[in-house]
């Protein structure tokens, strides 16, 4: 089974019990859990003081070679104030000559953003210690398409979206959309010709997204890309106030200022039930107008124990 070293780059994971259940859980299933104090670590909001928790992810250099995944506490916020002081050339150094399995979300994606700018390197955006394997009752959904990301070198995610059918091929990237809009005009935000695009988020009211999405169509980067995939934004209500502004309306209207499809519904990011994208991979994407088939390759996988 894989060795498992935790990393906590960002909030304070209020949910300590989630978290020992999350450990407990991992470790019933025969994988070993290291670095553990990173979930009781505590600075104001953040899981440490900055140079605490930059140092956790500068050490991930020196891991020992048996480690297989490294897997993010939770989100929250705190990654953006370490990415000046990551030392992204020894890491893509590291990951290129032994490369592992790194996975989280949310504000994690600050993070995953700048390893595919700075040095390439693919990561995977994917559940979390204490919001998914923590949660009371494992998702089977999310725990199935978690370890065929892992294990399978090529893999296939589908859903169901209605949209105009497309046929596309790509780079593979995105992630929390909030996280990805604060990095425009930095050296963290990658700069993905013809790609596939796939964004979440939590608690974003409609118009929110809808800002957020045209601030990426302002400067340019959606209309670089081949196809837009819209995946989980749950968390917001909309009022009276709104008269019919709805999330599906908000699409309808980006849709009509771009040339690139825009696909709904897969469930991605602040879910229970949620798969497993490695971020920077190659992918193939197939939608006959109700059905949409993503497949995706050339992402690191767990090696075979002896």
């Amino acid at each position: 089974m894989s060795l498992i070293h935790l990393i906590a780059p960002s909030g304070y994971c209020v949910n300590q019990q989630a978290a020992a259940r999350g450990i407990r859980r991992l470790e019933d299933d025969g994988h070993q859990v290291v670095n553990q104090q990173a979930v009781t670590r505590r600075f104001q909001r953040f899981a440490g003081t900055d140079s605490e928790r930059l140092a956790e992810i500068n050490h991930l250099v020196t891991l020992p070679a048996e480690t297989d995944i490294v897997l993010a506490v939770r989100g929250g916020y705190g990654a953006s104030r370490l990415l000046e002081n990551i030392d992204f050339s020894r890491l893509g150094a590291a990951l290129r000559a032994r490369p592992q399995i790194i996975c989280g979300h949310s504000d994690f994606t600050a993070f995953q953003l700048g390893l595919l700018a700075q040095c390439g390197a693919i990561t995977f955006s994917g559940p979390m210690l204490a919001g998914n394997f923590g949660a009371e009752e494992m998702d089977e959904y999310t725990w199935h398409h978690f370890w065929k990301a892992l294990r399978e070198p090529e893999f296939t995610v589908r859903w169901e979206s209605d949209a105009p059918a497309v046929h596309a091929s790509g780079t593979l990237w995105g992630g929390n959309l909030a996280m990805l809009v604060s990095l425009i005009g930095t050296p963290w935000l990658p700069l993905i010709e013809g790609g596939i695009l796939v964004v979440e988020d939590i608690n974003e009211h409609p118009f929110r997204v809808e800002r957020m999405l045209l601030q990426l169509y302002h400067a340019g980067i959606l209309a670089r890309q081949k196809v837009i995939v819209l995946g989980s934004f749950n968390g917001a209500t909309t009022t009276d106030y709104d008269a019919g502004y709805t999330f599906d309306e908000m699409r309808k209207n980006l849709q009509q200022r771009l040339k690139v499809p825009i696909l709904s519904g897969l469930p991605f990011g602040h879910e229970p039930q949620t798969v497993t994208l490695p971020v920077g991979a190659l992918a193939q994407l197939q939608h006959d107008g109700k059905t949409a088939y993503l497949t995706v390759s050339g992402h690191p996988v767990l090696r075979e124990r002896r």
